[in-house]
């Protein structure tokens, strides 16, 4: 069970998960919980970073950060022994989680829950910290955007859990953002692919990386509400009900829409150009890369990235430029995306070119665009991906009214 930081942002409602954990525990069930940040908390400690320094050190940034998730696990477990049932909290490093050696974006390469398994045979609760583990070499990691995610998932892969529960304040995954799009509708099932593209192209519901470590060990992932109701999303296999739902969706299998504001553009053309892509690449490296174009026949290559886990986007983006300059790299800011997303819909042309269609009729400028298997994106103006996200749902989505008469 995962609790994200609305869900735990007050001490009355870490009393009501609390109350939940304990009877679920009731019920028989071996209880991990994952907890995130207090609501508000990691706002505030960023905020007193980047008041003491412009560019504060991103290894003191993570052991700072983590102390946010230790504080919610020790409130947690004394939440939930007060409910009746007894408990214990550990941090991701206490909890075997092993990550690659990089700071404000690790990734975990290995899992050894021994002690996790330890306090279960005890009869605890096992509250752990969310979006955060240990290196090979020692050094408090934290795991990015939606990291407490992959906390759980991973921790539900290596216990061989039946499922993931993640909570949050949302009743599941819509065919939008809700706050986005009025006529967005709750998805009851999703398969791993669509929510894992749902995902990188800037759904918030789920992690990407989460979504894909269930996926490789065959976890179902419910998403749903801490704040009651029985509805939710259930994130599993295609198998062969998720295919017939296809038919029923539209023409080009879109299940939804999504967008993202936080996009860099890496360009490059010419001569000069072919010689320095491997150390464009090898620069972008820690980095979430959407889509990479490279041609060495044409001496050109185009790469689309996120930087919401980077920790200054403007400084690196002006470093890159400045870094490159002689081969006439040009970074581009401002940019965000407009994707729809659905089963094989990449590989249907005719969907690719009606979200061209749909975007230039409204005079929204399109940049670039790119597909993946599960994905049409389409890169424009940040101030645009709203708008572009409304207009795709309604094309795509949204039955007309003549027809529903």
């Amino acid at each position: 069970m995962k609790f994200g930081g609305s869900s735990v942002a007050t001490l009355e409602r870490l009393r009501g998960v609390a109350a939940r954990v304990a009877r679920t525990r009731a019920e028989g069930w071996d209880v991990v919980v994952v907890v995130s940040a207090m609501g508000g908390t990691t706002d505030e400690l960023v905020a007193q970073a980047r008041a003491l320094s412009a560019a504060p050190p991103a290894r003191e940034m993570d052991v700072l950060l983590t102390s946010g998730e230790q504080a919610s696990m020790a409130l947690c477990a004394m939440a939930v022994a007060e409910a009746g049932a007894p408990a214990v909290s550990l941090t991701g490093a206490q909890s075997g989680i092993v990550t690659t050696n990089v700071h404000t974006n690790a990734r975990i390469i290995e899992l050894r829950p021994f002690r996790v398994e330890d306090e279960l045979e005890r009869g605890n609760v096992v509250i752990v910290a969310g979006f955060q583990g240990a290196s090979y070499a020692g050094e408090i990691t934290t795991l990015g955007r939606g990291g407490s995610d992959t906390t759980a998932v991973a921790l539900a892969a290596a216990l061989d859990a039946e499922r993931c529960d993640i909570f949050s304040d949302v009743d599941g995954v819509y065919s939008a953002d809700p706050r986005v799009v009025d006529d967005a509708q709750r998805l009851e099932r999703l398969a791993y692919e669509e929510m894992q593209e749902l995902a990188r192209q800037g759904a918030r519901v789920l992690n990407a990386q989460a979504v894909e470590l269930a996926r490789r060990h065959q976890i179902a992932i419910y998403a749903r509400s801490t704040f009651g109701g029985a509805a939710h999303t259930r994130v599993e296999r295609a198998d062969g009900a998720a295919r017939a739902r296809l038919r029923e969706l539209s023409a080009h299998g879109v299940t939804g829409v999504t967008g993202r504001k936080d996009l860099l553009r890496i360009l490059c053309e010419g001569a000069c150009c072919g010689g320095c892509a491997e150390d464009v690449l090898e620069a972008l490296s820690e980095c979430d890369v959407l889509s990479s174009g490279i041609e060495p026949r044409r001496d050109r290559f185009d790469i689309v990235i996120a930087t919401e886990n980077l920790p200054d986007p403007a400084g690196f983006a002006a470093r890159l430029e400045a870094r490159f300059v002689e081969a006439g790299l040009v970074v581009r800011d401002g940019l965000g995306s407009a994707s729809a997303v659905g089963l094989g819909v990449g590989d249907r042309p005719a969907a690719l070119l009606e979200v061209l269609g749909v975007l230039r009729a409204a005079s929204i400028e399109v940049v670039t665009s790119f597909t993946s298997r599960e994905a049409v994106t389409c890169l424009v103006p940040v101030g645009e991906v709203d708008r572009a996200v409304q207009l795709l749902h309604r094309a795509l989505l949204e039955v007309p009214a003549e027809a529903a008469a």
